[in-house]
């Protein structure tokens, strides 16, 4: 049989697997296999500046589209995979094209949680995940116009900070008694809800939407369950994302919470890996399994399974990372917090735009939260690693340059 590696799905895991498969030496045949019309793109910057206009689609591939044909990588695009036949090693399309396999690499990612409530289906009833969706927000943006986001994380928040610089009313309702609930802690989430004030947005929290209202099949207003309601000339959904595991669990490889996989990025079948938002994968670092949602994930566990592939080990080990751009701001998050016992404050984060917290848990840092502030999330990078062990007021101590505390930190443990 052709050796010949197929990766379905065609996003940041994908592309970085091809790449990556191309520099460790593969020779065989790639075909890349996705369900939109474009090639590998970036997401991140969909909910920020590809929103606001300041960046054109070309800016947001991952790669140039030159670069697949140079690296002789094939792609169907508007494509879905309907069925993997282990036994055969060959892949069905949407097409109704069977393509065979040696190894087989699922980056089939994850798709946005949606909110079946009544009126879902109404004209003006958004989410934001594809290049596509942004394009139908984007036809919205007219000042005066009434937002109202769904949910208080990093998406929901990202759009409510493009669309009140774009003159556009802007309410946000968040289920939860604080926003970004899932990736910061109390403090980190009171500096957001205060600039978000100030730039004129309005956060209501603890609102459990039940239901969309329209007029002639277009959305009008948004109903709450505790009887408040919004009026609204669109909404934007952000409550969170699902992996795509079916087509895995119809191939009968583990799931739980993720496609499991190994440190090599192998799932139960050694002969298919799988990469990206989709997997649930062990980190050694932190001694437990994860199903992360991250660009730094995507690409590193592209990187690693292309290695699988060329017979070389590279264990998928690294202390998770994530950003978000609001405004003038941008968060920068390394390592989880959950879990911590103390939370120590570099900066002041009641008043101006920078600060950085420290997480502690008995003592050791396990994770930070740097606004504004690069070095602390650079050095944090290194000292989470290391598991330090410095004293809060070390920590909290600004006349105390990071460089020299990441030494500090270092000759500690």
């Amino acid at each position: 049989m052709t050796n010949q590696v197929v990766i379905v799905g065609a996003g940041h895991a994908a592309g970085q697997a091809a790449a990556s498969l191309r520099k460790e030496g593969y020779e065989g045949k790639i075909v890349m296999i996705g369900d939109e019309p474009y090639l590998p793109y970036q997401r991140p910057p969909l909910s920020k500046k590809f929103l606001a206009g300041e960046l054109s689609i070309e800016r947001v591939y991952f790669k140039p589209p030159a670069f697949y044909e140079k690296m002789s990588v094939e792609h169907r695009l508007n494509t879905t995979v309907s069925e993997i036949e282990r036994p055969e090693r060959t892949v069905h399309t949407s097409a109704g094209e069977v393509i065979p396999y040696s190894k087989l690499i699922l980056a089939t990612g994850s798709r946005v949680r949606e909110l079946n409530v009544p009126g879902f289906d109404l004209d003006g009833v958004n989410y934001l995940r594809t290049i596509d969706d942004v394009a139908k927000i984007q036809s919205k943006f007219k000042k005066g116009n009434k937002l109202v986001v769904v949910g208080g994380g990093y998406i929901g928040l990202e759009v409510a900070a493009v669309a009140v610089k774009h003159g556009i009313d802007v309410t946000v309702l968040e289920m939860a008694p604080m926003v970004m609930a899932r990736v910061v802690d109390p403090i980190v989430s009171a500096f957001y809800e205060r600039v978000h004030a100030e730039e004129g947005v309005k956060i209501v929290k603890g609102a459990a939407v039940s239901a969309f209202e329209g007029r002639e099949g277009k959305l009008t207003r948004v109903d709450c369950s505790d009887g408040t309601h919004f009026d609204a000339d669109f909404v934007v959904v952000g409550v969170g994302i699902l992996p795509n595991v079916e087509l895995a669990q119809a191939a009968g490889l583990d799931v739980q919470n993720g496609i499991i996989v190994n440190e090599y990025c192998q799932t139960s079948d050694p002969d298919i890996l799988a990469i990206g938002d989709c997997t649930n994968h062990p980190n050694p670092l932190l001694g437990e399994r994860l199903r992360l949602e991250s660009v730094q994930n995507a690409l590193e566990q592209g990187k690693t399974a292309a290695a699988t592939i060329c017979g070389r080990d590279l264990i998928y080990a690294q202390i998770p990372w994530f950003w978000s751009d609001q405004y003038d701001l941008k968060l920068q998050i390394v390592g989880l917090s959950a879990g911590y016992d103390e939370a120590v404050v570099r900066g002041n984060s009641e008043e101006g735009r920078s600060f950085a917290v420290f997480y502690l848990k008995e003592g050791k840092l396990i994770a930070v939260d740097a606004v504004n502030r690069p070095p602390e999330f650079m050095m944090g990078k290194l000292m989470v690693a290391d598991g330090a062990t410095l004293p809060a007021e070390t920590l909290r101590d600004e006349s105390i340059n990071m460089k020299v505390m990441a030494q500090m930190a270092k000759e500690a443990s």
